[in-house]
Formats: structure tokens, C-alpha cells, sequence
């Protein structure tokens, strides 16, 4: 099995290599692969590889790991049984028959209403490390196309048509290991648009140019200029809906730690004694999020704290319980404002192909794609999309002169 896999990753890569798939792919199987595959797998012969066995290693992945890293791993094992079978190692591909179902059930899609989008905005022009980070455009941008995050962050000033009001989507930033940030062109057809901007989101983007700009340069640059890193930007945007709390809850994320040392443990150590999410215990300590009653009665045992102090812990934990905006859209993603626009042009009445060419997906279904055009302009979507961000935009809005490009 490790020699199928590895000769599967190494066409993979001579795919990359002539770009006919994302460097990411790649980079995703190997990773996969090193992590749950090869661990259970990898000393097996070919011939031992049932379908039932095969379908007990993904299930098994599935339960312990998640259902989206199953398929991932189900995609390698196809990919590999295949080349088994070209090469006459095998005759049939055992996984072709194993289906993934998922343990739990799927949430359902979340976009922003118009009050949360409110309040989302109001939450980014309160916090100072968000404003320097640019996310309140930045938001703006993807509400206003509809276009993933590594794709915001690739368009440059020689994407934006000021004539017709249009950007030009063809392009995203990816992290390559080994090369560092590549700008590339999008691989699916479906995702190379151009879409046109409500008349709110080309107002933002001319306030932003000046004359000695490269038409070049990114729209949405880092401090030095360049392309920003899509990872930092989640993680401005993680910060953004974790702030730092009231000092009611940065209080009591400081005697929580000074607990925590008096009772000699890391943060390391905590998380995994409580099976925690390894950041749990610091985003407390530092007032980022809500502390809950069960929770703190937990550290208090695990602290071994004595009466007095386990009380005042409670007490305090009580205080500072209260719900913040933060708290309230914690749930907020990049990919969220993506589901924004979408939501925004459904409630306005466009079809499902419409918001599919809009957002660069390929399909909506067989028989939409079978009997009407692709690639097509969309332009009633800007005007929705104006008059649903138009009040937002205003209260970022200084008078500004007209910019030549």
C-alpha cells in the first residue's frame, strides 16, 4: 500500500507541476495521507486490501477524525486502487463501493441578517487590531462579490474596470510550500467571472487609490505592500470576533491563571487532561471568550481549589457572564460573507443560477447547467447588493476627491 500511495502522490504532483490541478492538492494528500493513512494502512499488501477492510479504515477515520477528512482520504485510496489496477497489481478498486455517511448531522448554511450585519461592522470599528487590519473593506469586498477570501486578497487595481464598475475574478492567493505566497489563476471555469460591483463597494475601492499606486499592486496589500497571507487574515479574523473581553473577564481570565500556576500545570497540560480545544484555556485566560458555570467548576476541581476560592471563582465567573456582541457572532467566518451574498441575492429574487455564476460555482444542478449560458453577467446582482450594504458603507464614508486610474 505505501508504495501504490506513494507513486499515486507522485502523479499528483507531475499534475501540479503541469498546473493542471492546485498546488494544494498536493500538498492536502500528502498531509492526509502521512497522518491517517499510513498509519493503518500502509504496511498492507495489496491483495489483503478487501473492500470490507478499506471500509473499516475510513469509517474508523470518519468517527475519530471527521467526515471531511474521510472523503479526503477515501479520494487517496480511489487514486491509488486505480494505479494498482492500471498496473495489473490488482483487478478490481476495492473503495468503489464504500460510501461515507456522516456520524452527525450536517449544519445547515448561516449568513448574516441585516441587523447581525450591523452588528458585525460595529463590532470591527470598536476594535483597533481589526481596523489596522483592514477588515472592515476587507468584509465589505466579500459581501459585495461574493468571492472567497483567497480571491479577495489576489485582486489588484489593474482587476477593476472603473468604467463599467466591474473587478475581474480570475485570480486567488495560496500559500505553496517551499514558494510562499502564489498568486494563480482559479482553476474551474465556473470561477473565472468577472462580477460587477454595487455602486458602494467602487466608491470604497476609489477612496483607497492614490496616484503613484502600481495597477499592480493588490487592492487589499499587507504593511509592506505585497499580498497578504489568506492565513493571517483568518486569524485578524478570529481575533476580531474573540476581543478581548470586559475587565470583568479579563479579570478573571488573570486569577484563573494564577491558579492554574499555583497548581503547577501548563495550559498544554490542562487541555489535554479536560480533552479541551488545545486554545481553549488561553483564549480564557485572556478574556476572549465566555467563561461558562460547568466550566469553571471543572478547572476549580482540577485546580484543586479550596472552599473560599472555588466560591469566589463562581462568583466572579457569574459576573462576568455576560453576553457581548463578540460573543453573539463568534460563529462569523470568511466563508460567511460568501453565504451573505448568496442569502442577500436569494431574498431578492435571483436564481439559483445566477447566484451560482456570482459566486464561481460550477453547478446548481444538471439540468440548470444543461440549458442555460455560463459565464454570464449578472449585473442586477450589484444592485442588490447596493441597496443591502449602501446604509452600512456610509457610516465608514469620508468625502473624498475623484481618483484617476
Amino acid at each position: 500500500m505505501s508504495t501504490a500511495a506513494e507513486l499515486f502522490l507522485a502523479e499528483v504532483e507531475d499534475l501540479v507541476d503541469q498546473d493542471v490541478l492546485a498546488p494544494g492538492t498536493h500538498e492536502t494528500y500528502r498531509y492526509q495521507y502521512e497522518k491517517n493513512l499510513e498509519p493503518r494502512i500502509g504496511g498492507l499488501r495489496l491483495v489483503e486490501a478487501s473492500t470490507p477492510r478499506i471500509s473499516d479504515v475510513v469509517k474508523e477515520i470518519r468517527d475519530q477524525v471527521g467526515a471531511a477528512t474521510a472523503k479526503t482520504c477515501k479520494s487517496i485510496l480511489t487514486g491509488t486502487f486505480a494505479l494498482a489496477v492500471r498496473h495489473g497489481a490488482l483487478t478490481t478498486n476495492p473503495v468503489r463501493e464504500i460510501k461515507i455517511r456522516a456520524s452527525s448531522r450536517k449544519r445547515l448554511p448561516r449568513a448574516l441578517e441585516a441587523e447581525e450585519r450591523e452588528q458585525w461592522f460595529d463590532l470591527l470599528r470598536q476594535d483597533e487590531r481589526a481596523t489596522k487590519a483592514d477588515l472592515i473593506d476587507l468584509s465589505k469586498f466579500m459581501v459585495a462579490t461574493g468571492e472567497r477570501i483567497g480571491e479577495s486578497l489576489a485582486v489588484t487595481w489593474r482587476d477593476l474596470n472603473r468604467d463599467t464598475g466591474e473587478i475581474d475574478c480570475s485570480h486567488q492567493i495560496q500559500r505553496i510550500k517551499g514558494k510562499g505566497l502564489v498568486r494563480r489563476r482559479v482553476k474551474s471555469t465556473a470561477g473565472d467571472r468577472v462580477v460587477g460591483l454595487p455602486l458602494w463597494a467602487l466608491e470604497m475601492l476609489l477612496a483607497r487609490w492614490t496616484p503613484d499606486t502600481s495597477l499592480d499592486a493588490p487592492i487589499f496589500p499587507d504593511s509592506k505592500g505585497g499580498f497578504r497571507d489568506p492565513h493571517n487574515v483568518q486569524k485578524a479574523l478570529r481575533n476580531a470576533r474573540r476581543p478581548v473581553g470586559s475587565k470583568r473577564r479579563q479579570q478573571l481570565g488573570r486569577v484563573l491563571r494564577d491558579h492554574r500556576r499555583n497548581a503547577g500545570f501548563t495550559q498544554e497540560q490542562v487541555v489535554a487532561k479536560l480533552d479541551w480545544r488545545k486554545t481553549r484555556i488561553s483564549l480564557i485566560e485572556t478574556g476572549r471568550v465566555r467563561l461558562t458555570a460547568d466550566e469553571a467548576a471543572t478547572l476549580a476541581d482540577v485546580y484543586r481549589l479550596t472552599k473560599t476560592d472555588r466560591a469566589a471563582l463562581l462568583e466572579l465567573t457569574e459576573l462576568a457572564g455576560m453576553r457581548s456582541l463578540a460573543d453573539e457572532l463568534e460563529w462569523v467566518t470568511a466563508h460567511v460573507f460568501r453565504k451573505t451574498t448568496a442569502t442577500i441575492l436569494e431574498n431578492a429574487g435571483q436564481t439559483p443560477r445566477q447566484i451560482a455564476d456570482q459566486l464561481g460555482h460550477s453547478q446548481t444542478s444538471t439540468t440548470v447547467d444543461d440549458y442555460f449560458g455560463r459565464r454570464r453577467r449578472n449585473p442586477e446582482a450589484a444592485q442588490h447588493l447596493e441597496a443591502a450594504m449602501r446604509d452600512i458603507h456610509e457610516q465608514d464614508r469620508e468625502p473624498l476627491t475623484q481618483p484617476e486610474l
